[in-house]
């Protein structure tokens, strides 16, 4: 029995730099940055050390309808969104339920649910505290909304990977097309977790840039003078397929997803391994589920997220893949425009990654004042052409935990 391909027919996405999957491309293509101090009362009055963050373009409760958004936290509201925009760029496919099914991610949840109950709870008692509490929190929130939203029941399945969540959720997604569970599913990742406990709590441990008078070049990644990723949220969206089913409904396709890898390090609960093995054999194994090479692959959506010791890490990883042709490879870090939206981030490159096969470019990467000596990828501000033969591109996420996942990605 042949192994399916797996192909991308939808896309959509709620991002710092733009309402839409289009909108964030063109914006990402353009070196926007979606970075802005904070206009929040509570950043003085919690005397934050961090005044700013990279916020959603479009809130995701002015496109959805009110009583729908009311019963959603706000990393569900953007998951929906996204996922709607998705749906309906792969022409609303029409599938038996029971073959539809949500492979879906987050890092934190409902947290802004969570903490906005406790201060009722304090402040006003318990029979204050709403009744959807708990549904609006749990981390399968966004899984199970998708799941009622598009009627899918061939299952709804949540990942809690850390920042490699919603890459794991897609590896996850083509397996499970590839096992046969169904043939059509809704993959992908969201966050909205800017929120006075976790900027504190990510200043605290020296994770965040302080470049407070200046948030839209905070996000350095590559830059020898990072001084640490920017909060982002958002979700990205992908409806991925088996080609069969998505040609025999005459859908148009993206690009192929040809690989996954998910490892851990086993090193340190929030460090990466200096080494980088675990990410390294994460980028072997979606090579290997490709059934191709290092000299195969023509662009890398890196994980450089801006931190002063895990760039270097990442490209200690890759140089250990891909020798030195690592250096020869057009890499792209984009999250020195949309900042980092945690769970949902890997989704959101993966978009970009496939749109970068689609239109044979590589983002620029903004904000590097001069490249680091240790992270010497062929990375530039501006974009890169990826040339006119076949495309295999990489996108890497890393995460807490040492959870690693990569994607693999060719053109059609």
């Amino acid at each position: 029995m042949s192994i399916p391909r797996i192909v991308v027919t939808g896309i959509g996405a709620s991002s710092p730099i733009g309402g839409t999957a289009p909108e964030s491309w063109s914006a990402l293509l353009d070196g926007a940055s979606g970075a802005r101090t904070l206009e929040y009362d509570w950043v003085e009055q919690y005397q934050l050390p961090v005044t700013f963050a990279a916020q959603a373009a479009v809130r995701p409760d002015t496109v959805l309808e009110r009583p729908i958004a009311k019963r959603l936290d706000p990393s569900s509201q953007f998951a929906l969104v996204a996922a709607m925009e998705a749906w309906a760029d792969a022409g609303s496919p029409e599938v038996d339920p029971e073959r539809l099914g949500v492979d879906f991610a987050t890092g934190i949840g409902g947290v802004w649910t969570l903490l906005d109950a406790w201060d009722t709870l304090r402040e006003k008692g318990p029979r204050r505290v709403m009744p959807m509490t708990v549904p609006m929190l749990m981390p399968n929130a966004a899984a199970g909304n998708l799941s009622l939203h598009f009627g899918a029941r061939a299952y709804a399945r949540t990942v809690a990977s850390a920042c490699a969540s919603s890459t794991e959720s897609i590896v996850n997604a083509v397996e499970h097309l590839r096992d046969g569970l169904a043939d059509v599913v809704i993959a992908g990742g969201t966050e909205s977790a800017i929120h006075p406990i976790t900027i504190a709590s990510f200043a605290s441990m020296q994770a965040l840039s302080k470049r407070n008078d200046s948030p839209e070049t905070a996000s350095r990644p590559g830059s020898i003078d990072r001084d640490g990723f920017v909060m982002g949220e958002g979700a990205g969206v992908l409806i991925l397929e088996t080609e069969e089913h998505a040609k025999a409904r005459g859908a148009k396709i993206y690009a192929v997803v040809v690989g996954g890898g998910v490892t851990a390090d086993s090193y340190h609960i929030t460090a990466n391994d200096p080494e980088g093995t675990g990410a390294a054999r994460a980028v072997s194994m979606a090579l290997a589920m490709a059934d191709a090479s290092p000299d195969d692959v023509t662009h890398v959506n890196a994980h450089a997220t801006s931190t002063p010791v895990g760039d270097p890490n990442e490209y200690v990883a890759l140089k250990s893949v891909f020798g030195d042709r690592i250096d020869e490879i057009p890499v792209s870090a984009t999250k020195a425009s949309t900042g980092h939206l945690l769970g949902g981030t890997g989704a959101l490159e993966a978009i970009f990654t496939v749109l970068a096969i689609r239109d044979r470019v590589a983002p620029p990467t903004i904000n590097i004042t001069e490249q680091d000596p240790a992270v010497p990828f062929r990375i530039s501000g501006s974009a890169q052409p990826l040339g006119d033969g076949p495309q295999l591109a990489i996108s890497n996420s890393f995460g807490f935990g040492g959870h690693n996942a990569v994607a693999a990605f060719a053109s059609i």
